[in-house]
């Protein structure tokens, strides 16, 4: 069985559930919690399986090289279960997917996520409204290029570039539930909002949700 070395709030971890999900595939959820025991991701035990004390982190079934990075093991999970696909057959769209993605990925999220925020207000003491203002700022700056985006595909399907979801869903849906988690005033996103909307009547987002995975409590 697939084993997912997973943190319930955690985005990353969030998309590789939702990859996991849409595949059909069986996995083993084994938690590491990133605030209890000064975080797990930080020990030993778990540094042996994840050099990078990241998470999530995938091994295969059968196999035993573990995989880290959300994107790679989505790849990853699209070249080894191609079934049902989650990047367009046409080379052009699918690496607008991929770059659509690779927007909330690399540029939205690596500026909000749990270490920047707890060095800026462990390290830097910034106050919890000077935190607030910067996640929202970097929300702002990321979404505004989504939203546009997604009018430039708005005829083309209910998800992010067409009927079915892509490794663009994937990425969209946790940045939205992380937006909304802090707060952030999603009235200027209508598109986001209607795309995300449509996603969590799938099962494969819904039951990925950070409130319904077994580390929640």
């Amino acid at each position: 069985m697939i084993k997912l070395y997973d943190y319930f709030r955690s985005s990353a971890s969030f998309r590789v559930r939702i990859a996991l999900n849409l595949k059909g595939l069986t996995y083993e959820q084994l938690s590491v919690h990133l605030v209890k025991d000064g975080g797990q991701h930080l020990q030993t035990a778990y540094e042996a399986i994840n050099p990078q004390q990241l998470v999530p982190c995938l091994i295969d079934a059968d196999q035993k090289t573990a995989l880290s990075q959300s994107l790679a093991i989505i790849e990853y999970l699209e070249e080894q279960y191609p079934d049902p696909a989650l990047l367009p057959h046409e080379r052009l769209l699918r690496a607008a997917v991929r770059a659509f993605a690779q927007h909330i990925a690399c540029e939205i999220h690596p500026l909000n996520n749990l270490r920047v925020l707890n060095y800026l207000t462990n390290t830097l003491e910034i106050t919890k409204e000077q935190k607030k203002a910067w996640y929202h700022y970097w929300l702002r700056e990321g979404f505004k290029g989504i939203e546009i985006q997604l009018g430039i595909n708005k005829n083309k399907g209910p998800f992010c570039f067409g009927d079915t979801p892509t490794l663009a869903d994937i990425c969209l849906v946790p940045q939205v539930y992380n937006a909304q988690r802090f707060e952030f005033p999603l009235a200027d996103y209508p598109l986001i909002q209607a795309v995300n909307a449509a996603c969590l009547k799938v099962p494969a987002f819904s039951d990925a949700l950070p409130e319904k995975q077994p580390d929640a409590a």
